[in-house]
């Protein structure tokens, strides 16, 4: 199995960076504004990307300004079961640390490698 994982710092409080990952609005802002669905836990979110290309993440863990998990159910095939994760935690400057994972690739495919570029790229 593959992982994609990325350590980001960002100067943003620990609520900016948990509402950036929680609300559809500000998921709009980062990633897709096609983004929609129940954001609370056990709700399921769509990421949209143009045309029949889209992810839907199913949020298993919700700990406000620390950790949220998501599991995907829908999209490309390679995404299917695959889990999301974000830890979040305030340094001694006062930025908020992300510690992003997408974790259950079956294989490091050229897909793979796209999407981890992408991930960065969005982070």
């Amino acid at each position: 199995m593959a992982k994609i994982k990325h350590n980001v710092s960002v100067k943003a409080s620990l609520s900016k960076v948990y509402d950036a990952i929680t609300k559809i609005k500000e998921l709009q802002n980062w990633w897709t504004t096609d983004t929609s669905g129940d954001p609370s836990k056990n709700g399921e979110l769509r990421f949209g990307f143009g045309g029949e290309m889209f992810n839907v993440m199913k949020i298993t863990t919700l700990k406000p300004n620390k950790e949220v998990k998501w599991t995907c159910t829908k999209g490309p095939q390679e995404w299917i079961d695959t889990k999301i994760s974000f830890s979040i935690a305030e340094d001694r400057d006062k930025h908020t640390q992300i510690i992003f994972e997408h974790d259950g690739w079956k294989d490091a495919s050229d897909f793979y490698g796209m999407c981890n570029y992408h991930w960065g790229l969005y982070l």
